[in-house]
């Protein structure tokens, strides 16, 4: 029942990186059924963010082992080399990776400190990997201590209560450049989750003219509808980026969808009129090499840092109230683990001297033949009960009593003190 987590986040990889390790909706189902099938994890579940990319899993063998083996695969299955993704990959084992992870969907180790969008990622990851079969036990009580700790902190910490999320950071980095949006035209490309934020963040800041641009013309009609703006069809550069000073990229894509040359040729029927360009996707949106255009400023996902230092120094008040209700959750989490564990641990043991009654009556049977069959017989029974009586009321009181469980610390310390190696599970 032990866990593991590897993954790397926003700070221990830049953008560049992170996005060559993201996964999408069906490359994480492939990998959580390739990492099974493969034996390196007998659970697992991929969380992939516009901010980190994490494999968590129970293993069949060693933690250690296994995080190795995982790294590994990641490498190959991302196309990265080993040297290129260690220094940005961590380890987590047992406490720590449950600690991360109700960490993760509290928005405390989010770029933007109470993220408002994460716990939602946490709940569709789990969801996607529920449903295809790829958790079992110990993940499916992980990942709902986890959706169950993001709901505490928001609903009881001014973490919740002033949500910030990257869609509003990134429309606070508008309003820096060009001051109130009122005057001003946008589009945003892409009407997914993020999209259809950017474009409410716009539209609560009034700005002038709104456009939204989605390869399903349908989603971009009932986001534009939604919102009071209108449609650009997808890839109509020509009209696209002629008419707005800032636009916003959030789509699911491998590949950039806005080019320099498709850029430069925009910006002289534009007369080099200045161009705001905001990359909020993983794998980015728009070609890096944008913003060595004049009169274009590209920002993506790791420009925000000014606004991340400001949204964190107006929170770090309730950093501590979030952590004591993480903490608690991840003894309440580890409680469940070790009752678990130790109810394996009392069948093992009950099987064990079992045995090893069995063992002493044969050896002294030759002793006890004053005895009629009958007596013998009895007597085994009555050892037999004395055994059941010892072991199994103490497996009964732990499924009964939640404060006990929680005195449970190390139960792999009862299994190496009774069983020997080879009865080892």
């Amino acid at each position: 029942m032990e866990i593991v987590l590897v993954g790397l986040n926003h700070r221990t990889a830049p953008v560049e990186v992170r996005e060559r390790v993201s996964f999408t909706t069906e490359q994480a189902q492939q990998a959580a059924e390739e990492l099974r099938s493969r034996g390196i994890l007998e659970e697992t579940l991929v969380l992939s963010t516009c901010n980190r990319s994490e494999v968590y899993g129970v293993p069949p063998e060693d933690v250690r082992k296994s995080a190795t083996s995982l790294a590994s695969y990641l490498s190959a299955f991302h196309s990265v080399t080993p040297e290129a993704l260690s220094q940005s990959l961590y380890h987590h084992y047992d406490r720590e990776a449950v600690r991360h992870l109700y960490r993760v969907s509290s928005g405390l180790d989010s770029m933007l400190l109470g993220e408002a969008e994460i716990l939602g990622q946490v709940r569709e990851a789990y969801r996607m990997a529920h449903g295809h079969g790829v958790t079992g036990p110990v993940l499916n009580r992980l990942f709902q201590g986890a959706l169950e700790v993001g709901k505490r902190v928001r609903s009881e910490t001014e973490l919740g209560m002033r949500p910030v999320s990257v869609a509003s950071a990134g429309v606070k980095l508008a309003e820096r450049i060009f001051g109130k949006l009122k005057e001003r035209t946008a589009l945003v490309l892409g009407a997914g989750n993020i999209g259809e934020q950017v474009v409410a963040q716009l539209r609560d800041r009034e700005v002038a003219h709104l456009y939204v641009m989605n390869r399903s013309p349908e989603k971009a009609a009932q986001v534009a509808r939604e919102f009071g703006g209108k449609v650009i069809q997808w890839n109509d550069w020509e009209n696209g980026l002629v008419l707005p000073d800032v636009i916003v990229s959030s789509v699911s894509t491998e590949e950039p969808v806005l080019l320099r040359e498709t850029v430069k040729h925009a910006m002289a029927a534009r007369r080099n009129r200045a161009l705001l360009l905001m990359d909020l996707g993983v794998p980015r949106n728009m070609e890096p090499s944008l913003a060595e255009l004049y009169n274009v400023y590209l920002y993506n996902l790791d420009d925000l840092t000014e606004i991340v230092r400001q949204n964190r120094a107006a929170r770090e008040e309730e950093i501590p109230h979030a952590e004591e209700i993480v903490e608690e959750h991840v003894m309440k989490f580890l409680s469940w683990q070790a009752s678990v564990e130790l109810v394996s641990l009392l069948e093992l043991l009950r099987t064990r001297v079992k045995e090893e009654r069995a063992a002493f009556l044969r050896e002294r049977m030759e002793m006890l033949t004053h005895f009629r069959p009958e007596e013998r017989e009895k007597m085994e029974l009555l050892m037999d009960e004395l055994l059941e009586k010892m072991l199994m009321g103490p497996a009964e009181k732990l499924r009964g009593e939640k404060k006990l469980r929680k005195k449970i610390q190390n139960v792999n310390a009862l299994r190496d003190l009774f069983l020997n190696d080879r009865e080892k599970p």
